[in-house]
């Protein structure tokens, strides 16, 4: 089986701004993560906010089996339109990784359809995060948990619906904890959260970060699913009598 083709997506605009962020990204969250995918022999491509249709034209999108997605000062500025564009190819099939504080943004509200709202906190502690399904495709490769030193928390409750599956839960020092890796599916396609990423932390160059997040592409990557049809059927399957 052939691997995904992957558009890595990122706001880019702390790298732009904060110093700290520049020395620990210095030419983005984006190529960190896209630089580790493609040392494991995948085909992966770019996009950020302030590119021409976000980087996420119809011809990016067609070539892109996984986008994985990281935001936060600036999701009120994507577009509506790409929104929709970005919503219907996931309901189609394309699988997405909504990565950190991603979970804020227009594409993932709109998948969840809740407020995605949670506590949080920036104080640098560490976070441990604890497999709760070791069975799960996304889980390989893991110990029971692994320690992240510095990160930023996030705390229950987090409104989410309720995920298909619950593989990850972190532990924070200040004592909350969250679920922080989680699984949808969504009409063809299939959707995973995975909470660390702070810009401030140098959290994606973490070597059991890096493998959650291609253990997650590898889950939401499309699987050949039926296409899915609605409507009017006025011919039956089997013959009618009347």
């Amino acid at each position: 089986m052939s691997l995904p083709r992957i558009t890595v997506w990122n706001e880019g605009r702390h790298e732009k701004t904060n110093p700290v962020v520049q020395k620990i990204y210095p030419a983005g969250m984006h190529q960190v993560i896209a630089d580790y995918l493609r040392a494991d022999g995948y085909q992966v491509q770019t996009a950020t906010l302030d590119e021409p249709e976000h980087g996420l034209t119809e011809a990016v999108l067609e070539q892109t089996d996984v986008l994985t997605w990281w935001g936060h000062l600036a999701h009120d500025q994507v577009s509506d339109e790409i929104v929709q564009r970005v919503y219907e190819r996931v309901m189609n099939g394309m699988g997405l990784v909504v990565l950190h504080s991603g979970h804020f943004s227009k594409i993932f509200k709109r998948l969840m359809g809740t407020s995605c709202d949670l506590k949080w906190r920036e104080a640098g502690e560490k976070e441990r995060i604890w497999v709760v399904e070791p069975s799960h495709p996304i889980a390989a490769g893991l110990g029971e948990y692994f320690e992240i030193e510095h990160e930023e928390m996030y705390g229950e409750h987090f409104d989410i619906p309720a995920p298909d599956a619950l593989v990850l839960v972190s532990w924070f020092k200040g004592g909350e904890i969250f679920r922080s890796g989680c699984c949808y599916h969504r009409g063809r396609g299939r959707i995973f959260y995975f909470r660390p990423g702070h810009e401030t932390y140098p959290t994606y160059h973490h070597p059991q970060v890096q493998r959650v997040i291609k253990n997650g592409v590898n889950w939401v990557a499309p699987v050949g699913t039926p296409q899915i049809t609605f409507g009017h059927r006025p011919q039956p399957l089997e013959p009618l009598t009347t």
